[in-house]
């Protein structure tokens, strides 16, 4: 099982650089960084998976820094870790403009992006930055069809619903063919079957073992069902640190693989790594995880 980290650096924290020299040291295989680039002051939608008890939008959501940044910074300082969205709010971004920082990413870190994706869930932060709310993973389908044609050719074109240009040439190419693997991050009813049809993986929140066998039975058949190939899909779970020792987190890693996972993340949003404590909570973590 590949073990990741989720963190979200801000002006608080350790910085990325030094976080993630210290993951690759330890073990890990991936640094995942969050997307809000702005968040209004004022909202009426709530946070989606809210604990019982929980309020409003939690305070680290409006200290978020630019994930391309801190990947940027990360894989400067690594040579082995995986750099990764978790998740990238496509259309909330012009798709030209990420293709190239996607792409430039991962020409100069040798191929080690991961493009964790979603379409927003805060109707008012997507409704600021332009996002047509009610058709948001249309658009973002859309944005994603434009990347790979920028990624792909040596003169691309598209000409959609939500972005079009004429023939243009958007270089440096990604250093993997195609491009950084799109993972799509949401439960939505029919994310499994965007996901056998225009992903190359999933990457879920919160579900137990049980659960995420149970969809990915469902992820088989809708690949069976799009001619899609289900072996070839990345499967990452996303979760709030396990409890126990590390036999129990051991044999809850046991459990993900067992249901078809291929790698962890432990979620450390409101958590945060400072400048003080990151090294020793990474390897806290390591001799838990990995």
């Amino acid at each position: 099982m590949k073990i990741g980290l989720l963190v979200a650096p801000n002006e608080r924290s350790a910085n990325p650089a030094e976080v993630a020299r210290a993951a690759e040291a330890l073990g890990f295989e991936s640094l995942w960084i969050p997307d809000h680039s702005v968040m209004p002051v004022h909202t009426a939608t709530p946070l989606p998976e809210t604990r019982p008890g929980e309020g409003g939008i939690p305070e680290i959501y409006y200290h978020i820094c630019d994930p391309f940044v801190a990947m940027a910074m990360a894989a400067a300082a690594t040579t082995r870790l995986m750099v990764a969205t978790g998740v990238l709010l496509v259309p909330e971004r012009n798709p030209l403009l990420t293709a190239n920082e996607l792409a430039t990413l991962d020409r100069f870190s040798g191929g080690r992006v991961i493009l964790g994706i979603g379409a927003g869930w805060l109707r008012e932060e997507s409704e600021i930055l332009g996002v047509d709310f009610a058709h948001r993973w249309t658009q973002t389908r859309e944005y994603v069809a434009a990347m790979r044609e920028l990624w792909t050719k040596d003169e691309a074109s598209f000409d959609g619903r939500y972005i079009k240009f004429p023939p243009v040439r958007c270089y440096p190419k990604p250093a993997r063919k195609g491009g950084p693997p799109v993972i799509i991050g949401s439960k939505d009813k029919n994310a499994l079957r965007w996901v056998a049809q225009w992903g190359d993986g999933w990457c879920p929140i919160f579900l137990t073992p049980p659960q995420l066998k149970d969809e990915l039975a469902k992820l088989r058949a809708e690949c069976a069902a799009a001619g899609s190939d289900y072996d070839r899909m990345d499967i990452t779970i996303m979760r709030r640190e396990m409890r126990g020792e590390r036999a129990d987190v051991q044999a809850g890693l046991g459990q993900y693989a067992a249901a078809g996972a291929h790698r962890f993340v432990i979620m450390m949003l409101e958590a945060g790594l400072r400048p003080e404590n990151y090294q020793a909570e990474l390897r806290r973590l390591a001799t838990l995880y990995v």
